[in-house]
């Protein structure tokens, strides 16, 4: 995840099956894919013009993301944008 997260930070564009779009979420949001130890691990993150925002990480237990995730990741971004004004 940290690899992953280190290439986003220098701009480079990561598509399937690493990550993919979260519109669900927001704008420029997407989902980090890790698998490892037998579970899958998901990292939602926004893309701004000056930072990559976290909003949530999460083992994932079935195929459809909860929507109390989604929910949190929207909340968590509004705050983060509220206090950027």
């Amino acid at each position: 995840m940290g690899y992953l997260l280190r290439r986003l930070q220098r701009g480079d564009s990561i598509a399937l099956p690493h990550s993919r779009p979260m519109t669900s979420v927001g704008p420029r949001c997407h989902e980090l894919r890790v698998n490892d130890a037998g579970m899958a691990w998901r990292l939602i993150y926004r893309i701004d013009r000056d930072a990559i925002i976290v909003a949530e990480i999460f083992g994932k237990k079935s195929q459809k993301t909860p929507q109390m995730v989604i929910e949190t990741c929207r909340r968590r971004l509004r705050e983060y944008d509220d206090a950027c004004k």
